[in-house]
């Protein structure tokens, strides 16, 4: 029997009739959500796969106040110092995720289904490398500070003095969504004559505090009650020795397509001291 208008728009009951649903969800496809991400910018030294002969890359350090200057008596010799070093290596390890999808989800799909698979997966790796970022450098913070239920002015500014202790500048404020619940209560980083910014505390890019670029970081991303004090010329250093790849297959036995999306990369801390780390 041919369908009537009645079964594409209602249902005995009254209610929708899952035909027109159907036709009426289905015809858009929604993105999955841009996550505030750690920016490249922020790392002391990005190494590149032409920087990378190996398979790994020792990176060299001076160490601070190493060549000290004494006070030399008349005819006595000078001392002889020279710089010390210390070194740590870093090996990129291989990261990714290979999307099939048959031929005949391609021919009939409403959508350009392995188009928009890689698209998420290159949104994933990016996520990843933020991941990177925290777990291996970020956490790896020489101080800490434990604050209460809620982050306070005094332990931002303890966590910038921690990196003046040591010769750093703190850069850079890093943080998670419980953290920018707290600050937008703070008078003192909302009152636009004291902010500079109305932009703070939005997304990305959030304005100043201290002189302190902010940037609050997704919550999928960062343990929301954590923060972070850096001095990005110091802080964290990044290995890529094969830049986010693509490549697309035909698995012709199977009659499918797909693609592999690849990234060989490490992260690591730099100067732990450079880093403070607060907790609440």
């Amino acid at each position: 029997m041919p369908e009537t208008i009645r079964e594409l728009i209602t249902t005995d009951t009254g209610t929708e009739g899952s035909k027109l649903i159907v036709k009426t969800i289905y015809d858009t496809l929604w993105d999955a959500v841009e996550k505030a991400k750690i920016s490249r910018e922020l790392a002391a030294i990005y190494f590149g796969p032409k920087d990378i002969p190996g398979s790994s890359i020792d990176v060299d350090l001076v160490t601070a106040d190493s060549m000290a200057v004494s006070l030399v008596s008349e005819g006595a010799p000078f001392i002889i110092r020279t710089e010390e070093y210390t070194s740590f290596n870093m090996k990129p390890k291989k990261y990714g995720v290979a999307p099939k999808i048959t031929r005949e989800m391609i021919e009939d799909g409403k959508f350009p289904l392995l188009e928009h698979n890689i698209k998420t997966a290159g949104k994933e790796i990016a996520e990843n490398e933020t991941a990177l970022i925290i777990s291996n450098a970020l956490d790896s913070a020489a101080n800490t500070v434990s604050g209460s239920s809620a982050i306070t002015i005094a332990n931002i500014t303890r966590a910038m003095q921690y990196l003046e202790d040591n010769d750093y500048e703190a850069t850079d404020f890093l943080f998670g969504p419980e953290i920018a619940n707290d600050m937008r209560n703070i008078d003192t980083f909302v009152e636009a004559d004291k902010l500079g910014s109305r932009e703070m505390l939005e997304k990305g890019y959030l304005g100043t505090i201290y002189g302190m670029r902010c940037w609050k970081i997704s919550g999928s991303l960062i343990t929301s009650s954590y923060a972070y004090v850096i001095d990005r010329n110091q802080a964290f250093v990044i290995a890529e020795k094969r830049p986010v790849t693509i490549e697309g297959y035909d698995d012709v036995l199977h009659d499918m397509s797909g693609a592999v999306i690849s990234q060989r990369i490490a992260c690591s801390a730099l100067r732990t001291k450079a880093i403070a780390k607060i907790t609440t």
